[in-house]
């Protein structure tokens, strides 16, 4: 048995402390604030400021954990290098994690270093520099804080007047303390995927058939699994997925995110951890979700496959105000839909636009992902907040 600590403990860290218990691990989930999803299926729990190095440490010397998995940006990533040292292991990697933590990093790791295709990019730290970086970048164009998860900070600037507003947004919701932003060319793509990437202590790097998914204000509303691409388009992605999780090191699955478009197929963001948009594969889309996956690669269990079960699609169910102790209705409703599933997250704040859970939609392989995927939305259209 292995201690595990999990850092960042919302819906994707519930699922995985869920896989790690069903394999006989201990898990410490440690979050920001008291009760957070992954919280309520652990062992043990901490509430701390994640990007307090100080604070960081004394839980890490508390426990002595085998393993630190990170499940948010928002940590002192730089302190995982110390843990290596102790013999702890991160996951995957402690370059994996301070290069993926920030979008500068992991940029111009993919583009420079290993020339993966990816739009024209600049950056900025102040709004001047944000000016300049439009010109040359051109409009519309799309602006990232360096550090954010979920969408937080992100905009398009579609005119001359969205520049500042882009600048205050991105200051607003940054993670940690970088104001620098990255500015993105738009890309005219005609899909986006997630690459659910596989990494292996013993083993072949391993793909999970790819996933459709829609964003809204940054962040997934919908993902189907499995998503149209073309077998070229398929082998450049998983060409570029291996080289950039190669590059960074370490076991565990990844969320390589790709623009398809008419010249080809774009490299765009990864995260080093379980993907939002591969909760469709809670459907039982694959013979082991991604959840399980991680799970495995973690603890160096051998993955002999991946493959597909079942046509599947996943739709957010969100919140529209400021809220404590939510209580939900429609339930029933929801689950009297056949082929269907459904996971509230249990976390015990609302605000909008928050995501508390996540409806599911399935149907054998071979069917007709649209109407899967219109399924998942009229689920998740059931449940009210």
């Amino acid at each position: 048995m292995k201690k595990i600590m999990l850092l960042g403990s919302g819906e994707l860290g519930k699922e995985l402390v869920i896989a790690l218990k069903r394999l006989g691990q201990h898990v410490i989930a440690v979050d920001s604030y008291n009760d957070a999803p992954a919280q309520q299926v652990a062992d043990e729990r901490e509430v701390i400021n994640m990007l307090d190095g100080a604070a960081l440490d004394s839980i890490v010397a508390k426990h002595q954990p085998d393993i630190v998995v990170p499940e948010i940006e928002a940590i002192r990533t730089e302190r995982f290098y110390d843990y290596e040292q102790q013999s702890i292991t991160v996951v995957p990697s402690a370059k994996a994690a301070n290069f993926t933590m920030n979008r500068k990093a992991i940029r111009d790791l993919a583009a420079k270093e290993l020339g993966l295709r990816t739009a024209q990019y600049e950056y900025a730290n102040s709004l001047e520099e944000l000016i300049a970086a439009t010109n040359k970048v051109g409009i519309p164009c799309v602006v990232k804080p360096l550090m954010s998860s979920s969408g937080k900070g992100q905009s398009v600037i579609k005119t001359t007047a969205d520049i500042e507003k882009a600048w205050s947004y991105a200051q607003s919701g940054k993670r940690g303390d970088q104001t620098e932003v990255i500015v993105e060319a738009f890309v005219r793509f005609n899909s986006e995927i997630t690459l659910l990437t596989v990494t292996q202590k013993n083993g072949a790097t391993l793909f999970c058939p790819p996933i459709g998914h829609r964003q809204e204000r940054g962040d997934y509303q919908e993902s189907w699994q499995p998503a149209a691409i073309t077998p070229e388009q398929l082998k450049a992605a998983q060409q570029m997925a291996e080289k950039v999780t190669g590059a960074l090191t370490g076991a565990g699955i990844w969320g390589v995110e790709f623009f398809l478009a008419d010249e080809g197929v774009y490299f765009s963001e990864l995260s080093p951890r379980p993907h939002d948009t591969g909760m469709v594969t809670l459907a039982g889309t694959q013979n082991l979700s991604e959840f399980e996956l991680h799970a495995r690669a973690i603890l160096g269990l051998p993955i002999n496959e991946i493959t597909l079960e079942r046509t599947g699609a996943s739709a957010v169910i969100l919140t529209d105000k400021d809220g404590t102790a939510p209580q939900y209705s429609g339930i029933e409703k929801a689950l009297s839909y056949p082929q269907s599933d459904l996971r509230i997250f249990g976390k015990p704040v609302t605000r909008p636009y928050r995501r508390m859970g996540v409806a599911l939609a399935y149907a054998a392989p071979g069917n007709d992902v649209e109407q899967v995927k219109q399924k998942a939305i009229a689920i998740a259209a059931e449940v009210k907040v």
